[in-house]
């Protein structure tokens, strides 16, 4: 049997299954995750979703900074659910979710009358993006015995970027199952703001705003731009890189601090998926694109490809 570091309660509890048949183990993994999952939704005022790596941490600090300077609260730089609620109940409860593990515990999965009477914000960004991030994350920061016990896809140093994006399981095709189950989903929402990554880069204080308006916050300008620059690339980076000295284990540390792709924020680059595929490449991940549905939250390929593909080669 392989040998796996247990660093916490979850890893010798994923240890543990592995005597179970992996079918097995798997479904009960996912169904506690979706049990953890269900009690906070039903608690929530509010709620964030996204696909993984979609920028949701970087709107998670943000949103942080202002409630936490708002309220002067202590030294709490993350949101958690309900951490600052508990430290200040004028502070909604905001329940962030990837909606990866719900569904196996209520068995909705064909449509989201679990979100029904919530208001919703919906992250979306590039699922080209998405993948090469989500490949990075896979590669450097997620734990070996997640990994073994979820993962569809060898753990393997030969498994490249290109690999993992057409992969069935890890994706474009999972990001565009993702993006179909909510464009389907939303007619069973009252109340919901759709975000998109690349608008909240290009005009962040704006964008921010309109979320803490829809979370029925009064803000400031000031106060928005304060979230804004508190969560400014560079200074998440460094923030990063302190945290990385191995003292403590911490979410928002970088896996390798000598390892630019190991850290939570990385690159931050819109249409930078274009560096790591040759032509021939993207195009095959183009073809598992569904026009019409990325269309539906604002997306026209088409129109953005070749200029990308022109900067890449220009080297800007």
């Amino acid at each position: 049997m392989r040998a796996f570091p247990v660093k916490n309660t979850s890893d010798l509890v994923q240890l543990c299954l592995f005597f179970l048949p992996r079918a097995r183990r798997v479904a009960i993994y996912r169904w506690k995750r979706g049990r953890k999952q269900f009690r906070k939704l039903s608690r929530a005022d509010y709620v964030i979703v996204s696909c993984p790596k979609a920028g949701r941490t970087w709107l998670r600090v943000m949103i942080s900074r202002f409630y936490s300077e708002k309220y002067q609260l202590p030294d709490v730089e993350l949101l958690g659910f309900d951490n600052f609620h508990e430290l200040n109940p004028a502070i909604p409860r905001i329940f962030s979710t990837h909606d990866n593990y719900l569904q196996d515990y209520t068995g909705h999965r064909d449509d989201k009358r679990d979100f029904s009477g919530k208001r919703v914000v919906l992250l979306v960004r590039d699922p080209r993006d998405v993948v090469v991030s989500q490949f990075f994350q896979w590669k450097y920061r997620v734990r070996p015995l997640k990994k073994a016990l979820l993962s569809s896809l060898e753990d393997s140093p030969d498994v490249g970027v290109f690999e993992f994006a057409t992969h069935p399981d890890h994706g474009i095709p999972r990001n565009m199952r993702f993006l179909a189950g909510w464009r389907d989903g939303l007619q069973q929402l009252e109340d919901h703001l759709i975000v998109r990554y690349e608008d909240l880069r290009a005009n962040t204080a704006a964008e921010l705003e309109r979320i803490l308006r829809f979370f029925d916050a009064e803000c400031s300008r000031e106060e928005v731009e304060d979230a804004v620059s508190f969560a400014a690339f560079e200074s998440m980076r460094a923030r990063e890189r302190q945290r990385s000295d191995g003292t403590a284990r911490h979410s928002l540390a970088a896996a390798d601090p000598d390892n630019p792709d190991s850290y939570k924020t990385r690159r931050a680059k819109i249409g930078g998926f274009v560096d790591y595929f040759d032509e021939q490449q993207l195009a095959t991940i183009k073809g598992l694109l569904d026009p019409d549905l990325l269309a539906f939250f604002g997306y026209s390929i088409d129109e953005r490809d070749a200029d990308l593909v022109a900067s890449r080669a220009a080297g800007s």
